[in-house]
């Protein structure tokens, strides 16, 4: 059998039948279910991909790449500063000192940290200050915070917030607090309203004098990399054994562990769709071995071989699967592309890093579902054509 003829017999076999519409409209609904399904899928990856790069960004900024710590105090100062930029000079560093602080306006309060940075070195290795800052000159006690903490406590530019930190000092009878009032000169808005609420900056200057801190110690450095997770390798053995660094993915590795999680779990949800969508190729290629029976059997008498007619069926199966499948892919790709132009779905800033839908689509992703829709038309073709190539041609004859 030639594949021409095995050509016609699929164009015959997918015809529409007015004396079986039931087999046709069956095969009509797995090629839908199987476009739908892949569509969904691609449409459901890219939003979750989407997801995961925008945290992903919004963490980096405000966690920062690479950051170097003190094992005990004293142990990240000036020098280690001076010698990092000179060794590595393709990287940015920010040296900075910390302190967890309760701020204070009226009589609402909110428990964060304030940091005291260079705002000359700070900019480069943050760029949502870098927008912020614009050209607004620091003076001594000057203080930057997030846009919600300003919205929060409802200030106003030049207005004097209260920063309590937990550093005691003596006084009187007892250890008090200490207390400091700082003017607010701007606001920076990070897109994660828990950290604009939580970090304030001021002057690296200002803060170590509020905590009597050395002028040429820090509590640690930020460091800006392009490719944080090779060049913290190349740090680390250029470290003295009295300072660490980490990355920033450090800090996170439960969280991204769960939205991988969520994303493989998710992956494998919708592939139901696409499997079930193959029960109907399995039913529609059944029903017309059932009711192709004297052909076949005709076919098998004039010297078709069951390999041949196991052939006739799988390539039916893949007609509709695989249209079916870059039907699904244009659509999904359609809609990621119509989803990512325009603002249909707008998302509250205080709960998502992103106002609008972020949808990034990745090639693996992308050939997965390609992929696993594929093999699922394969396997769902595997029964009903063993089952055509079986056909009892002396019975089928007899009866016919």
């Amino acid at each position: 059998m030639n594949k021409s003829v095995i050509h016609y017999l699929v164009k015959r076999f997918l015809r529409f039948d007015n004396d079986q519409p039931f087999i046709f409209l069956s095969a009509l609904l797995a090629f839908l279910g199987i476009a739908l399904g892949v569509m969904v899928l691609i449409i459901a990856m890219a939003l979750m991909n989407g997801f995961d790069h925008e945290f992903k960004k919004k963490l980096t900024i405000m966690n920062y790449p690479l950051t170097i710590l003190p094992k005990f105090y004293g142990s990240v100062d000036e020098n280690l500063y001076l010698k990092l930029q000179s060794d590595f000079p393709d990287l940015k560093f920010s040296p900075y000192v910390s302190s967890a602080v309760i701020t204070k306006s009226g009589s609402d309060i909110e428990g964060g940290y304030l940091f005291g940075v260079n705002f000359e070195d700070e900019i480069h290795v943050n760029s949502v200050l870098k927008d912020a800052i614009g050209n607004t000159e620091f003076k001594k006690f000057d203080v930057i915070v997030g846009n919600a903490l300003k919205e929060k406590f409802y200030l106003d530019e030049n207005e004097k917030i209260t920063y309590i930190f937990t550093q005691m000092e003596p006084g009187g009878m007892a250890s008090t607090p200490k207390i400091k009032r700082f003017r607010m000169v701007g606001t920076f808005n990070s897109g994660l309203s828990a950290y604009d609420k939580a970090y304030s900056y001021t002057k690296l200057s200002s803060l170590q004098r509020v905590l009597h801190m050395p002028f040429n110690f820090y509590d640690g450095i930020h460091i800006y990399s392009d490719s944080p997770q090779d060049d913290i390798l190349k740090i680390k053995e250029k470290l003295p054994d009295t300072v660490s660094i980490k990355g920033w993915w450090q800090d996170n590795t439960n969280f991204f562990a769960a939205l991988e999680l969520e994303k493989t779990s998710l992956f494998l949800v919708l592939m139901l769709i696409i499997l079930i969508a193959s029960v109907n190729i399995i039913s529609s290629l059944l029903m017309t071995v059932m009711n192709r029976r004297s052909e076949i059997a005709l076919l098998l008498s004039l010297g078709a071989s069951g390999k041949e007619i196991k052939r006739v069926f799988l390539y039916l199966a893949m007609v509709i699967g695989v249209v079916g499948i870059l039907a699904g892919m244009l659509l999904g790709l359609g809609g990621v592309w119509i989803l990512s132009t325009f603002d249909l779905v707008a998302l509250p800033k205080d709960v998502y890093p992103t106002a609008t839908l972020p949808l990034k689509l990745e090639l693996f992703d992308l050939f997965s579902i390609l992929g696993g829709a594929f093999v699922i038309v394969l396997l769902s073709a595997w029964y009903p054509s063993k089952k055509a190539s079986e056909v009892d041609i002396l019975k089928v004859l007899r009866n016919e």
